[in-house]
């Protein structure tokens, strides 16, 4: 390990499942890089939905993966493991992470690292790996978004929403969102989302089929789930596809599949985390060569909400337990 870096750091742990108040500052040892890995001094994590859950006890790392939360992070390569040849001490890289990102310094393997894209800050940067991947292995990979066709996006303020409406247009497809705020769908709407409707006193599925003609829309990304399903398929047109990422409302719902079969509709869906190491290299490897130019050039950029200290974690998840927010959420280090 390079000589200037410490034996110990600061970690964000849990004292056990519970709610925000169960996350403290603590003092671990600094990981080691293994091979194929690096180790990277942490400036800025991104706080997703996953860290909620798993602090709940809903969602437990896998196996061998640290129990701190934080799945992407930006900051400085400051020591490698042998077999990496990409990468080398210096670089400033954002990155997805196994887990980890809740503290000073966290590995992961180099084949999972971007590169800062050009004219970002190491905090802008962190925003980015998991809800990229995120949204381009739903959205185009298993949802096979094209150019002419209309997507909807639950959640359309959120940090993926608000991604997931950029990469849709670049794409060339008509974005339509749900939000719940009148705030919330103009800030959707700036982003180049051709309707944004506000649930709480619109009815999205009549709102679809009067804006598409009774069509309904090609793709649904769904993170809402439970009673949304159903609604979804109504929404959605013949041959559509609908993708879920996660379950706000539940993971449970009724539906008639004799409609989904007459429309010949397809359901499907992903989480990031379970996917294989060398899956999600070739996500990395993906999304670098299409979307790091868009990113450099302005046509996509994240939404960055509000960044707090490390030691603010808590309040980083009463944020966004809140459902308030609009964009990322992220801590510093």
């Amino acid at each position: 390990m390079n000589e200037t870096v410490p034996e110990t750091m600061r970690v964000i742990a849990t004292t056990g499942p519970g709610g925000a108040e169960v996350l403290r500052v603590e003092e671990r040892p600094v990981p080691r890089p293994e091979a194929g890995e690096v180790l990277i001094r942490l400036a800025a994590t991104g706080v997703n939905r996953p860290d909620i859950l798993q602090r709940m006890g809903a969602y437990p790392p896998p196996p061998g993966a640290t129990d701190l939360l934080g799945l992407e992070g930006a900051g400085e390569v400051v020591a490698i493991g042998t077999d990496v040849t990409a990468l080398s001490v210096g670089d400033r890289v954002c990155a997805l992470l196994p887990g980890g990102g809740y503290a000073d310094y966290c590995v992961t393997p180099a084949a999972h690292c971007l590169p800062v894209p050009q004219g970002y800050d190491l905090e802008k940067a962190a925003a980015l790996p998991e809800t990229i991947l995120t949204v381009w292995a739903n959205v185009v990979e298993s949802g096979a978004l094209k150019a002419g066709e209309t997507l909807l996006v639950h959640g359309g303020s959120s940090g993926i929403g608000t991604m997931a409406i950029q990469i849709g247009r670049w794409l060339g497809a008509s974005v339509i969102v749900t939000a719940g705020s009148d705030e919330k769908c103009q800030l959707c709407e700036r982003l180049g989302a051709e309707k944004a409707i506000n649930y709480r006193n619109e009815d999205f599925v009549a709102v679809i089929k009067e804006m598409t003609g009774g069509k309904g829309v090609d793709v649904v990304l769904d993170m809402v789930g439970g009673s949304y399903i159903p609604r979804n398929l109504k929404a959605l047109a013949v041959e559509g596809r609908h993708v879920s990422i996660a379950f706000l409302e539940g993971s449970e719902a009724t539906v008639n599949f004799a409609r989904v079969m007459m429309r010949r509709q397809v359901m499907t869906g992903s989480t990031l985390r379970a996917r294989s190491d060398a899956e999600k290299a070739r996500l990395v490897a993906e999304i670098r060569k299409r979307i790091w130019p868009a990113l450099e050039s302005g046509d996509i950029k994240p939404v960055i909400c509000k960044s707090f200290d490390l030691e603010q974690a808590s309040d980083a998840h009463r944020l966004m337990e809140s459902s308030t927010h609009m964009g990322k959420i992220l801590l510093r280090q």
